[in-house]
């Protein structure tokens, strides 16, 4: 669910200004602290990541994320899984990322040239690696927000770029990318079996690094992420479908920057449904509120998630490494419930590590699906005054459920 911050927020920056988390507060103190370091075309600096534009496709935009002058905590601008483990609050994450210029060239999606082999070390490096960078002009202040990606700040045409050392490649990444008979999937799922995070993987296959010769291209950032999520749960999947169904109820509850996630699992075999909404504060319990959903069943989906696009993917990722630790399979109900704590979109890495959260925090369990249930609609009731019904009568997964327990009675 994509809700745009300024559409709905209803912030008060005075307000909110005291506690910390005025998304307002943010972006002028990132202004502040960035615009005496960008007045200037040439740098020295730590770069941290590529970044794949969309635009103009198949003629797109490449940029190099590095903040305008080292330091030696580079890697902490690009860490979502550091951030969220560390719980760190939506100002010190727009901090981070509005200090990273993007350094940007146009090339074609099939073309190689030096600025590319330059990104593709980049991406592939496990830790930041220095270079100079030379720019056509002055880069303008922007903070650039995006549902699917973390932000970014400003950005400026590339004029010369070189990398002032070797970059740290992992033996196990170098391995891949010289691999050029290795197929995309299967090398994202082997760096991932060693413990190459997702954003790591996303950032290899924005860049063309991984897959068959021929098939090697730039794939825009956005789109990489989805890809990669999407590649591993896969795999996840096909491997907890082997499992047997997990021998009780359960329900996962947490939240990460105001993104709620209420997990319900049914001892039944694999199927998915995710539900988004927004809540906002004071909501009459009697009304009902707009949300997207997808769904998928124990064949899975055939076609792109598009009401609930990248997020669909993220949580489905969450959601399968934590079957596989259990060694079981189920079928999943995953709802989402937005708040105005989530004060500006930082991309879908956010719903991520928010339901890892909820899938690591101590599960109740139940003896029935009606004791779910119920759980269920106090726990939403008390949390944000919203009756989860509205919710639960439009789901496909428990309409499924409840045919399915008929057919057994039958049988």
């Amino acid at each position: 669910m994509q809700i745009p911050f300024k559409q709905h927020r209803g912030y008060d920056p005075l307000g909110d200004c005291g506690k910390g988390k005025c998304p307002i507060c943010a972006r002028n103190n990132a202004i502040f602290k960035v615009k005496n370091t960008i007045q200037k075309e040439e740098f020295a600096s730590d770069a941290v990541a590529p970044f794949v534009g969309r635009f103009g496709y198949p003629n797109i935009n490449v940029g190099i994320l590095a903040p305008p002058e080292q330091t030696e905590d580079a890697w902490l601008f690009d860490a979502p899984k550091y951030w969220s483990a560390e719980n760190y609050e939506i100002p010190r994450i727009v901090d981070f990322r509005s200090s990273l210029l993007n350094s940007r060239y146009t090339i074609n999606i099939k073309k190689r040239i030096k600025l590319l082999e330059l990104s593709q070390d980049i991406a592939m490096s496990s830790k930041p690696v220095d270079v100079d960078i030379q720019l056509f002009e002055k880069p303008k202040f922007r903070l650039n927000l995006d549902s699917y990606m973390a932000p970014t700040g400003p950005n400026a045409k590339l004029k010369k770029a070189s990398i002032t050392e070797n970059p740290k490649i992992h033996t196990k990444v170098y391995k891949v990318f010289e691999d050029t008979d290795l197929k995309a999937q299967q090398a994202v799922n082997y760096l991932y079996e060693n413990k190459f995070d997702e954003n790591f993987l996303s950032k290899l296959l924005s860049v063309g690094t991984l897959g068959v010769k021929k098939d090697r291209k730039l794939v825009p950032t956005r789109w990489s992420i989805t890809a990669t999520d999407d590649i591993i749960g896969k795999k996840l999947i096909n491997e907890i479908k082997d499992f047997n169904e997990i021998n009780s109820y359960h329900s996962f509850f947490e939240n990460y920057l105001g993104n709620y996630y209420l997990i319900l699992m049914f001892p039944e075999v694999w199927s998915y449904e995710l539900f988004e909404t927004y809540v906002p504060q004071n909501w009459n319990f009697s009304r009902e509120l707009k949300f997207t959903t997808d769904y998928e069943n124990n064949f899975g989906r055939k076609d792109y998630a598009s009401n609930t696009v990248g997020g669909y993917y993220t949580v489905r990722l969450a959601i399968s490494e934590k079957l596989k630790e259990l060694k079981r399979q189920s079928s999943v109900l995953a709802l989402r419930f937005i708040t105005d704590e989530y004060t500006m979109p930082l991309g879908v890495w956010v719903t991520r590590e928010a339901t890892r959260k909820a899938m690591s925090s101590t599960p109740i369990e139940f003896s029935s699906k009606e004791l779910l249930l119920e759980y269920a609609r106090k726990l939403i009731k008390r949390k944000f005054n919203y009756n989860v019904d509205f919710v639960l009568n439009k789901s496909n997964l428990l309409k499924n459920i409840k045919q399915q327990t008929k057919l057994e009675k039958f049988i």
